[in-house]
């Protein structure tokens, strides 16, 4: 049986698994939604009750507002979520921010909830994943495990500002991160900036 989206030519909408744990900067996550939707990218969200803290906290949204961000959203809790298995196929997932204990989880596989298990299926289905991590400074153990990751494909990707645009806002900088981010997990239309030399 051939789907109506089939018949009418269009392709289907791109899948992109976000997280959003309990670190500073829930901006991150939030946008990468908003953007997200801009281009057409359906968005399966999955925020830690840490995660929807910080949201509040950091930009006065509730969980309600937070979730009607995304396509769909689940509960850490929702082991049996479709995003659980590798059947269900997405393109990427980003964990923005991310906190240590959730690195740490993913870099041993403890697959304890929906989100670090949909991290495993991600990285076991060899598909792109990005952890914004976010603390300062680093221990040893914060390291070993950035290096697990990226020895398993997943990408580290702390939130660090470029200054060479001179930047007039906090705004300009999330954004220009924001773009960076969706172009290194391959979403169509991502716009970073460019540096083109002096």
């Amino acid at each position: 049986m051939v789907s109506n989206l089939a018949m009418s030519g269009a392709l289907p909408a791109r899948r992109l698994i976000v997280g959003i744990t309990g670190a500073s900067g829930a901006v991150y996550g939030v946008r990468l939604l908003e953007r997200a939707r801009t281009l057409g990218v359906e968005t399966h969200l999955v925020a830690t009750p840490a995660g929807i803290l910080n949201v509040h906290h950091e930009l006065g949204l509730d969980r309600k507002q937070l979730e009607a961000l995304a396509t769909k959203a689940y509960a850490p809790a929702e082991v049996g979520a479709c995003i659980a298995s590798g059947s269900f196929a997405t393109d990427a997932m980003v964990i923005a921010p991310c906190t240590m204990k959730t690195l740490a989880a993913v870099a041993h596989g403890m697959g304890d909830n929906l989100l670090t298990r949909a991290a495993d299926v991600t990285l076991k289905e060899r598909r792109r994943l990005v952890l914004m991590v976010r603390e300062t400074p680093f221990n040893l153990a914060h390291l070993r495990n950035m290096t697990a990751v990226t020895e398993m494909g997943g990408i580290i990707f702390p939130p660090l500002p470029a200054f060479y645009h001179r930047p007039q806002s906090i705004d300009e900088l999330v954004n220009d991160t924001v773009e960076r981010v969706l172009s290194v997990l391959q979403i169509d239309r991502a716009d970073p900036r460019q540096w083109l030399g002096l």
